[in-house]
């Protein structure tokens, strides 16, 4: 694994994180998004709302300080779901895969929601059907499958698919 640190992000990281995740999107993996649709706006959205709301953490390359990873989520409104965490989302840049950072910014994600936001009880993402690979490493970090989306995701050669609910349920909660 290449040598990263993890850092909480801001909206000064708008720029890195837009390019992370087009260089994800390019590879045509990962996220859902299409490049086109990887804004400015869309991407301040997300920050703001993490940064107020959630968590929003960074993999930041110790050498040359390159955004590699990054991943968010909010909590829910209304109140009634203040105890959600949701929306989680994940990248890792294409030429810093299968080196063990995804593993080790979603650890740290996870670690910060049971030490230090006792209130969180489940954090939930979902993930299309077709990704085993994705599935089988989210069931790893202890997420369970909470059904089927039947139909969910278009499909870029036609068709659809489902989204795979998932959540993972704090230890640390405390109401």
């Amino acid at each position: 694994m290449q040598p990263v640190e993890i850092r909480f992000a801001t909206l000064d990281d708008l720029e890195a994180i837009r390019a992370l995740y087009h260089a994800v999107t390019l590879k045509g993996s990962g996220i859902a998004r299409k490049t086109a649709e990887v804004t400015d706006s869309y991407v301040r959205s997300f920050i703001k709302k993490s940064t107020d709301h959630g968590i929003l953490l960074v993999a930041q390359e110790s050498v040359n300080g390159l955004l590699v990873a990054e991943i968010h989520a909010a909590r829910m409104e209304p109140a009634v779901f203040g105890h959600v965490l949701t929306e989680l989302t994940v990248v890792v840049h294409p030429a810093f895969q299968q080196e063990g950072i995804g593993r080790h910014l979603f650890q740290a994600f996870l670690q910060e929601v049971e030490t230090r936001h006792p209130g969180i009880l489940r954090v939930e993402l979902v993930a299309k059907e077709s990704n085993d690979r994705a599935i089988r490493f989210y069931e790893q970090l202890g997420f369970i499958r909470e059904g089927r989306l039947e139909r969910r995701i278009a499909s870029d050669s036609g068709g659809f698919e489902a989204d795979i609910p998932m959540a993972w349920f704090n230890p640390g909660f405390r109401e």
